[in-house]
């Protein structure tokens, strides 16, 4: 895949390391199983979104745009390091933040990623949950427009064509390393939320011929609706890279580990935040990554992998948000 064809800036550390995690792997008496750590892009205390960024902010820049508008939930990771993205090339930012986490205190508006937003200088307009937030956002970056501003808008995720490229771009570097090293895994599992990371996964490997499957843990919405926006984003991704597209059945979800809904843990999630820190001293967040390995656990469980499998886990960061769940973490501590 040529990635010189489309607009870029640098901000991520890649290649991400791949680990082993063995302890996790002899607790659950299942297959081999590893962690890809985007968790470590290092922009702002790193996640999936950086490498996403490259791409989005890399357009903005092509546009002289001189301010990047987005919008996420309360604790979004993806506004975090839009902010900061914002920062590192001198542009300003402004965010719409969904209250979408029901019963939550006054703090979750303070603490975690918030904080951090304030920290990188970021803007903020707050909207009830339930709202189209893309087209909220939208209408205030062509406010922004008339105002004399040359704002440059990102869909929530950083989840359209050209975010996804970043994803697409790792999967380049997934089959690399599988190249290069010998180690080759039989499965990719990850939680999916706003389309753009599985779909630019599925989209890289079909490009490249390299048949690894993805498999989705979603974090909101069932089942069948998350197969089909991902589906719709790996097509439209593939079209962007010149490449043919896939069929429905290759996009993978397992929607049995959302619980009560989005950015509320279940007894799987915090289960996973657990297992994570006390076997492999890794940090999930309680909304994303955590419930996509609570998706891989359970599938271990079930016997749903073959022993003889290597199954790789995309660790999409996101555990500053953990400061904002003081109260069912305390349950596990």
């Amino acid at each position: 895949m040529d990635f010189d064809q489309f607009p870029r800036t640098n901000l991520c550390h890649q290649p991400t390391p791949i680990e082993a995690m063995p302890r996790l792997s002899t607790f659950l008496g299942g297959p081999s199983l590893f962690i890809k750590r985007d968790d470590c892009t290092g922009l702002a205390m790193g996640g999936n979104k950086t490498r996403k960024l490259e791409f989005l902010v890399g357009e903005a820049m092509r546009e002289n745009a001189d301010m990047l508008v987005t919008q996420g939930a309360v604790q979004s990771n993806h506004v975090r390091q839009t902010a900061a993205a914002a920062c590192k090339v001198g542009m300003k930012c402004h965010v719409l933040l969904e209250r979408r986490v029901p019963d939550r205190d006054a703090s979750y508006e303070e603490t975690g990623n918030v904080l951090l937003d304030n920290l990188f200088g970021a803007s903020q307009e707050f909207r009830p949950a339930g709202l189209d937030m893309n087209a909220e956002a939208e209408v205030v970056t062509q406010k922004l427009r008339d105002e004399g501003h040359r704002p440059y808008f990102i869909p929530g995720g950083g989840s359209n064509p050209t975010g996804a490229l970043g994803y697409a771009s790792c999967a380049q570097e997934i089959a690399d390393h599988a190249a290069q090293t010998g180690q080759v895994f039989d499965w990719l599992v990850m939680g999916t939320g706003s389309t753009g990371t599985q779909a630019g996964l599925v989209a890289g490997f079909h490009a490249l011929g390299h048949d690894l499957p993805v498999m989705g843990v979603s974090v909101r919405q069932p089942r069948e609706r998350q197969m089909n926006a991902v589906h719709a984003l790996t097509q439209k991704t593939l079209e962007k890279l010149g490449a043919s597209g896939v069929p429905l059945s290759k996009i993978l979800v397992d929607d049995g580990y959302v619980g009560e809904g989005y950015g509320i843990p279940a007894k799987s999630t915090l289960e996973a935040i657990k297992l994570l820190a006390r076997q492999e001293g890794i940090l999930l967040d309680p909304v994303y990554s955590a419930k996509g390995m609570a998706g891989l656990i359970g599938m271990v469980r079930e016997g749903f992998f073959k022993p003889s499998d290597k199954v790789l886990f995309l660790h999409t960061g996101g555990a500053s948000a953990l400061f904002a769940y003081q109260a069912q973490l305390a349950t596990l501590i």
